[in-house]
């Protein structure tokens, strides 16, 4: 028989290495995902209400941006990689118009930490991320 004193807490350190180190990454990952997501989320339901709220539609265009530019910034989201659409419902009526529903979606692709730039590794691993919100214009809006 061979001897085995010690090598029991040698084998934990390095199970516990091994282990260690992609459990690590994936709890930054998974957090770096969330956080791009609540940024998304927040940029879509914020940006519909400022459109909505406006009283005419050169200020909902000021308004929404405005809430987008400062959002992007809270949340550390590229402001090159993010997507902004706006449409109304019932499609023929201008956007926004009295009566009508804001429709925005907002999304981006969230590199994961810690990939190189090299080849393209950082575009193809990242996880895109969207999210749209609505808001009803008030009936009574100006659209001036």
């Amino acid at each position: 028989m061979r001897d085995d004193a010690g090598s029991s807490s040698l084998e934990f350190i390095a199970v516990g290495v091994i282990m260690l180190v992609p459990l690590l990454y994936l709890v930054i990952a998974v957090g770096s995902v969330q956080e791009q997501s609540l940024g998304v989320e927040a940029a879509a339901r914020q940006a519909a209400r400022a459109i909505a709220s406006a009283p005419d539609m050169s200020e909902a265009a000021g308004s929404g941006e405005r809430v987008l530019e400062a959002i992007v910034e809270e949340y550390g989201i590229d402001p090159d990689a993010i997507d902004v659409a706006v449409s109304c419902r019932p499609r023929p009526s201008p956007c926004p118009a009295a009566g009508a529903t804001v429709v925005v979606t907002v999304s981006t692709r969230v590199p994961l930490p810690l990939v190189p730039g090299v080849l393209g590794l950082d575009q193809a691993t990242s996880v895109p991320v969207e999210a749209v919100s609505v808001q009803k214009v008030s009936r009574r809006w100006g659209g001036g």
